[in-house]
């Protein structure tokens, strides 16, 4: 048996949030599991829903020092009712993450494990050990870091599931909205490598720059007074009708249904009152903006708004689908998928109220890291 630190969150019942450090006792791996040495985990936007949950990160406070330190966050009563199953339980956080495996059941797919450095998927990584079946690794080429390959899975599958379901459902060019974030760029890059025509959606030109930096050819500022016209010509030459929107809230996914119903005019057709007749789909698979998703149904009648969500592609198109996409993440590791950080913290620095402040803003461009073995 080992013992390591694991970040933990509880909502308690006076309506206050609590991110804090346990001290853990991980057990000896069985037969078919590994147990791994946590070395790199991000933090990425999908976390900050278990980390956080209804809290005001914004009013939040720390108090205790290192493996000790306790962040505390109000929750509004108004939310409360909604969050009642999760009153008293404490939650561990982190979906992915990367390290070493040090000890390995009896299984010879185990035991072929130990001593490499791995990338694993599954909740719970934000700690300095893990237990885990030996199938949910991932090797990590022999160049590569615990750093290099933390963020291997979330965003690098995330954003070839778009370009597989894009396929999938009969579409050929895509929409993307926050476009200039981390798994933003992984997905320009997956397209341009694969000939698939793109629409960047940003909101700065500061973010237009970073990916103009990288060879996008589509870019729509959503701040520019000509965004909708911008869109529609975008989406008239590349024939996108499916995006995925990262947003969430507000008129976006509508906005974007809206410019594809009027690319699609451009080409004449036999005119129905009921619109083009070619599907146009937005998924939503972030919430930037929590305010209510507003469709102003412009349209016509041949349109979808759904959800989406990485582990119900992966179940849906099976395994050997979901190994061979792993399989190109480690391949391209380096150059596809690489992933650089503004910052890296320890388990403790990551409670501190101001540091967890400036990791929840999710602001475009910036990515922090985890490192549990840092300041041991």
């Amino acid at each position: 048996m080992t013992t390591g630190l694991q970040m933990q969150s509880t909502l308690h019942e006076n309506g206050t949030l609590e991110l804090a450090l346990a001290k853990v006792d991980f057990p000896a791996p069985a037969e078919g599991e590994v147990l791994v040495r946590m070395e790199a985990s991000p933090i990425n936007p999908s976390d900050h829903g278990v980390m956080f949950g209804p809290a005001d990160v914004g009013k939040a406070t720390s108090s205790g020092d290192g493996a000790d330190r306790v962040l505390s966050a109000p929750v509004a009563p108004a939310h409360m009712a909604r969050f009642k199953a999760r009153v008293g339980q404490a939650l561990t956080v982190g979906n992915e993450g990367a390290g070493v495996v040090v000890e390995a059941g009896s299984s010879d797919a185990a035991q072929a494990l130990v001593g490499k450095t791995v990338a694993i998927l599954g909740g719970g990584m934000y700690a300095q050990y893990r237990v885990v079946p030996a199938m949910m690794c991932l090797p990590l080429p022999d160049d590569a870091t615990a750093k290099d390959g933390a963020s291997c899975f979330v965003n690098p599958l995330t954003a070839l599931a778009m370009v597989e379901t894009m396929k999938m459902e009969g579409h050929t060019a895509l929409v993307h909205t926050a476009a200039a974030s981390n798994l933003g760029q992984m997905l320009n890059k997956i397209c341009i490598a694969d000939g698939v025509d793109l629409v960047n959606i940003v909101r700065k030109q500061e973010q237009a720059d970073i990916l103009k930096g990288i060879g996008a050819k589509y870019i729509c500022d959503s701040s520019s007074d000509s965004f909708m016209a911008d869109l529609t010509d975008a989406l008239h030459e590349t024939g996108a009708t499916i995006a995925f929107d990262a947003i969430g809230g507000g008129d976006t996914a509508s906005n974007i249904l809206t410019a594809m119903e009027q690319a699609a005019a451009r080409t004449p057709s036999q005119y129905s009152i009921y619109g083009s007749t070619h599907h146009k789909q937005v998924y939503l698979y972030g919430s930037l903006d929590f305010s209510p998703t507003t469709l102003n149904r412009a349209y016509g009648m041949a349109w979808g708004v759904g959800g989406f969500l990485l582990p119900n592609f992966l179940a849906k198109v099976g395994q050997d689908k979901g190994n061979e996409m792993r399989a190109r993440v480690a391949r391209e590791l380096k150059t596809t998928f690489a992933s650089s950080y503004t910052q890296e913290l320890s388990l403790a620095e990551a409670l501190d109220s101001d540091m967890a402040r400036q990791y929840n803003a999710k602001t475009t461009g910036e990515k922090y890291l985890m490192c549990p073995q840092k300041g041991v």
